[in-house]
């Protein structure tokens, strides 16, 4: 065969391996594993599975095709100076065991209504039983190939971790490892551990909501060497003490390669924070770090900010629910000015005063890359945002403004309401629990018509009025909310049933809408209109809108069976009381 032949050969063969099944693509695999030499001892074996050795001689092929007559129609084995080849046969054997564990994969899998994936295992919230994990452990080493490994929110997890662990090092090219919510106990954590030497290409590590992590970190991060190539860490509610704060500063001196660490909700790691902070300043492509609620104070961002100077590739930024942070920005506000790569700021409920807004109105609008702000829950800016929000206008960039319950003054809503007209990015704007809004929707109105991205609206407990749904339902009625998925307007009782049903006369011109929430409060309570005719008849022709929230609204026997009715008939999830 020349080499034009050896040539359209290979390209019909690479052509066929779209058209091949994932065993087919896993033995594929471990065939070009196979030296020259065993390919060639080999070859009867590769033409049982894929008819593509084309080097034969015709006769040498009419021989074989004649000894496999005269064997019953068995696989050929091949032979070695006259005799059989066990390299071979044993090659042979561990391949036709590979197809029968596939087929148990499978088997597994359809259990659970999951297609397999030779590279992705993913078990999330599957309700698994002691059983299936038993079998799980016996299906492990089939999927040498497996990169991801995903068993959270399953229970039974817990206590009977150690079997599947021991197994990890039939799957060594590990990548991702989920076990979020599994209950973990010490036995699991410390299994876990000592199996981290079987997975050395871990990326991503997700043990968040496991309880018993707490008080037992060091048995997983006493493991971790140097080249450790681990890229996401989650340890998000697992009641870390500050000790455990403590070895995880430690592991972070090996952690050369990570780029994102969330280790929110554990209230307890405040006190270690200046050992991590410290090792954070080793880890300069570190792109993520969430922190909230966990007890930092002025002293705890004192020690972050002076890793800020290192962290310049940090993207995204999460300090959120530390209250006791109030007051630290402007000893901090320099270094934070810093990270000129930062798209994500959440300082929400972190009690930010009144100096803090000065300073933070320094340096937020030199983030030039900044895409989301979030200073929502800090009810002392009200009248102190006004400059903050007119310089707003520095970031192009900016895709999300939370500013939900800041008692917003109206001079303040109005400055933001100038701003945002020059935010043509804008993708989600949430102005809930802010009083002033009600009555004044119209400041918006420039806004919401130039817009051409707004994803999101939030104008939940702000007090609004007939009016202010009227300018909703015209900006929707002239397809200016085209774009619109979610609209909360619950909580704002002021609104008559004519102004409900207005609007809902001009819901369906919102084309892209996927949730709508008008509840009212628990302690109210109001009877509903003749609007649910019209709302439910613009919800039918509206087949993107799948969630409607409605819950306090007080209905007549025949509404209800009216909505039980719709939500049957059309699919829809409507929340009511």
């Amino acid at each position: 065969m020349d080499k034009r032949e050896v040539k359209g050969s290979e390209k019909k063969r690479d052509e066929g391996i779209l058209k091949r099944s994932p065993f087919d693509l896993l033995f594929n695999q471990i065939q070009r594993k196979t030296s020259n030499a065993d390919k060639r001892k080999s070859s009867s074996v590769s033409r049982f599975f894929r008819g593509l050795e084309a080097d034969k001689s015709k006769s040498e092929d009419e021989k074989e095709n004649k000894e496999n007559e005269e064997s019953d129609c068995q696989p050929d084995v091949p032979k070695k100076d006259g005799n059989y080849d066990a390299s071979a046969t044993e090659k042979q054997n561990s391949i036709l065991e590979i197809s029968s564990g596939w087929e148990k994969v499978k088997q597994f899998m359809e259990k659970f209504e999951k297609k397999p994936n030779i590279n992705c295992l993913n078990l999330n919230n599957c309700g698994l039983t002691a059983s299936d994990i038993m079998e799980l452990v016996t299906l492990l080493p089939f999927l040498p190939e497996l990169e991801e490994f995903d068993i959270s929110w399953n229970d039974f997890v817990g206590g009977a971790l150690k079997p599947v662990a021991i197994q990890l090092h039939h799957i060594g090219k590990l990548k991702i490892l989920k076990m979020n919510n599994c209950r973990l106990t010490t036995d699991d954590i410390e299994a876990l551990g000592e199996s981290l030497d079987y997975v050395p290409y871990l990326e991503n590590l997700d043990l968040s909501r496991n309880g018993n992590v707490g008080g037992n970190l060091h048995l997983l991060t006493s493991k971790f060497q140097r080249n450790c190539k681990l890229k996401v860490l989650k340890l998000t509610d697992c009641n870390l003490t500050s000790e455990d704060g403590t070895f995880l500063a430690k592991a972070l001196g090996v952690m050369h390669n990570l780029e994102m660490l969330d280790l929110s909700m554990n209230t307890s790691l405040g006190s270690s924070l200046e050992n991590i902070a410290q090792e954070l300043k080793n880890i300069p492509c570190l792109r993520g770090l969430k922190l909230q609620m966990c007890g930092l104070n002025q002293d705890s961002l004192q020690f972050l900010s002076a890793a800020f100077k290192v962290l310049t590739e940090l993207r995204k930024l999460d300090l959120s629910s530390n209250k006791a942070i109030g007051g630290g920005f402007p000893n901090s506000s320099a270094e934070l000015s810093t990270l000129k790569q930062l798209q994500v700021l959440d300082i929400h409920k972190c009690g930010i005063t009144e100096n803090d807004m000065a300073a933070l109105t320094q340096v937020v609008p030199l983030l030039s890359s900044l895409e989301v702000l979030n200073i929502s829950s800090n009810r002392q800016i009200g009248g102190f945002s006004l400059n903050l929000f007119s310089r707003l206008r520095f970031l192009p960039k900016l895709k999300s403004v939370c500013v939900s319950h800041c008692a917003l003054t109206e001079e303040a809503f109005a400055a933001l309401a100038e701003t945002l007209f020059h935010l043509l990015e804008l993708e989600q704007l949430d102005l809930s629990w802010n009083k002033c809004v009600g009555g004044q929707l119209t400041k918006l109105l420039d806004t919401l018509k130039h817009t051409t991205a707004l994803r999101e609206l939030k104008l939940s407990s702000c007090n609004l009025v007939d009016k202010d749904v009227a300018v909703l339902a015209s900006l929707a009625q002239t397809g200016h909310l085209g774009t619109l998925q979610k609209l909360d307007l619950s909580y704002n009782i002021a609104v008559s049933g004519d102004g409900w049903s207005s609007f809902f006369q001009c819901l369906v011109a919102m084309t892209d809408l996927a949730e709508l929430d008008f509840s009212l409060q628990p302690s109210a309570s109001q009877e509903c209109g003749t609007w649910i005719n019209s709302l439910l008849e613009n919800v039918k022709k509206m087949p993107n809108l799948k969630e409607l929230g409605m819950q306090r609204w007080a209905f007549t026997a025949a509404q209800l069976g009216q909505l039980e009715s719709f939500k049957k008939d059309n699919k829809r999830n409507i929340e009511i009381d």
